[in-house]
């Protein structure tokens, strides 16, 4: 379905609200940038055509004031030899010539009238169209930011993440459990090895003692 009617509508139209308007920007965008392309074709290609016609128009003109400065010549050469009624005729085919001349000019600027339009709508629909591809960049970057928000919105907010920190958790607890254990067994062996090394020391006192005793029972 066409978006504009003709040319004019995409020259003047306010992309802004279109997209506003439009229940799928990123769709619209699209249609529009379509649009505009397909009609920058076509009045390229209608230009060429003017172009072309401009040129045969051209050719023509020159052929006529060719032919109307050979008809001058020939009435100057019939005067020459005394052939006035021969000059007379020279000089009509002349103002034919002259006529179709003037037209063929008229039709040129006319030509130059329409190229100069045609180029100024070329102008104006090339800006529009780059203006539209930005925009159809910006929205496309602004979709990808905002469907990027919603994933992770989604992933925060589902049981699959839940399930994760709850086994997280778990194994968090059980990693501290088993380090309290390691932790406790080495402070019943220290406790232990406390225990043993004490008896030691009051065997080496005792030992100690009785030594002592004996050295003064054979002093006496």
């Amino acid at each position: 379905m066409s978006i504009f009617s003709r040319l004019s509508d995409i020259i003047n139209s306010n992309i802004s609200a279109l997209l506003d308007k439009a229940e799928n920007p990123e769709k619209m965008i699209r249609m529009v940038i379509q649009e505009m392309e397909e009609t920058l074709v076509e009045v390229r290609s209608g230009t060429a055509k003017v172009i072309a016609e401009k040129k045969t128009l051209s050719r023509r003109a020159e052929q006529l004031r060719k032919q109307a400065t050979d008809w001058e010549s020939k009435a100057e050469l019939a005067l020459t030899k005394g052939r006035e009624d021969l000059a007379k005729a020279a000089l009509l085919e002349k103002a034919n010539i002259q006529a179709s001349i003037e037209i063929t000019e008229n039709d040129l600027a006319k030509l130059d009238e329409t190229l100069d339009k045609l180029s100024s709508e070329i102008e104006q629909l090339q800006a529009k169209l780059n203006d539209a591809r930005a925009r159809q960049k910006t929205l496309v970057m602004r979709s990808t930011a905002t469907q990027s928000r919603v994933d992770v919105h989604q992933q925060l907010n589902s049981h699959t993440i839940d399930n994760a920190m709850d086994k997280f958790e778990y194994y968090e607890r059980k990693i501290d459990q088993m380090e309290g254990q390691i932790d406790s067994s080495h402070i019943e062996a220290r406790g232990l090895q406390s225990e043993f090394d004490e008896l030691e020391k009051q065997e080496a006192i005792d030992k100690e003692l009785e030594a002592l005793k004996s050295k003064l029972q054979q002093n006496s």
